[in-house]
């Protein structure tokens, strides 16, 4: 993989955080030894010993908007909000087989997401297994177990033969979750083998292997100004050479 600070678009940028577009196949951070990673990337652009810090992440073989804090007290302040759930977000995916709900009808999915030490699949379950999980002090196992309950709304945008688009708005960020909820209701990921999808995506040059799954808006208040930001990345050029039928204009993405 021959990544470099060309492949990454940059949407903002001022003296508390950096955003980028990431490209499918490009770690957020933490690859392995010698693979670059967006936060590798970005810190060869930095001044010698300059802070740069990973507030949030996106899956390797995922798209779309990515922001790093530049202070440790913006770092602090936005970790704050992702944990506390108050950042807005959207995703756009292309998925396999029938999506459950009627065209443009929002639907809401709540339910607890597991994976087992080192296992690459996080497994669904009901979100009823939280608080049974609860009532049995299942602390101890949570240290095995990693995940827990998550939530996301999701409509289908448009269809189109086999795919169709699906718009996404999770208030939670488990690792793996929205792969994870759309695979277990029958309508796996364009390209995500790892839960099941058949129909390949291709990677885009110069990184890893992709999905058809693209972090489309960040919302969030400004770490310093706490003002309101909104951030958008562009469809990416892959989808609109492989679904130009399904990409939809601004009037086609309503508000949630």
């Amino acid at each position: 993989m021959n990544a470099s600070l060309s492949h990454l678009k940059t949407i903002t940028e001022d003296d508390h955080l950096l955003a980028v577009v990431k490209p499918a196949g490009l770690a957020t951070a933490n690859a392995a030894r010698g693979t670059p990673s967006v936060f590798t990337i970005l810190q060869r652009t930095l001044a010698a010993g300059a802070f740069l810090g990973v507030v949030s992440r996106l899956d390797a073989p995922v798209s779309g908007v990515l922001v790093m804090a530049k202070t440790r007290s913006a770092a602090a302040e936005l970790s704050r909000q992702f944990r506390e759930r108050t950042v807005e977000k959207t995703y756009e995916a292309v998925v396999e087989g029938r999506f459950p709900a009627a065209l443009g009808q929002w639907v809401d999915w709540h339910d607890r997401i597991e994976r087992q030490g080192e296992e690459r699949r996080s497994q669904l379950r009901p979100a009823a297994a939280d608080s049974r999980l609860r009532a049995q002090g299942a602390d101890e196992a949570d240290e095995e177990v990693a995940g827990g309950e998550c939530h996301v709304r999701a409509r289908v945008v448009k269809r189109l033969g086999e795919v169709s688009l699906v718009e996404l708005a999770p208030s939670t960020g488990r690792r793996h979750q929205l792969r994870a909820q759309l695979a277990g209701r029958g309508c796996p990921i364009v390209g995500d083998r790892l839960y099941g999808a058949r129909l390949p995506f291709a990677a885009t040059p110069g990184c890893g292997p992709a999905i058809a799954l693209h972090a489309r808006s960040l919302g969030f208040d400004h770490p310093s100004t706490k003002q309101p930001v909104v951030l958008q990345a562009d469809w990416p050029a892959a989808w609109m050479t492989r679904f130009p039928s399904l990409v939809p204009t601004g009037s086609e993405i309503s508000p949630k």
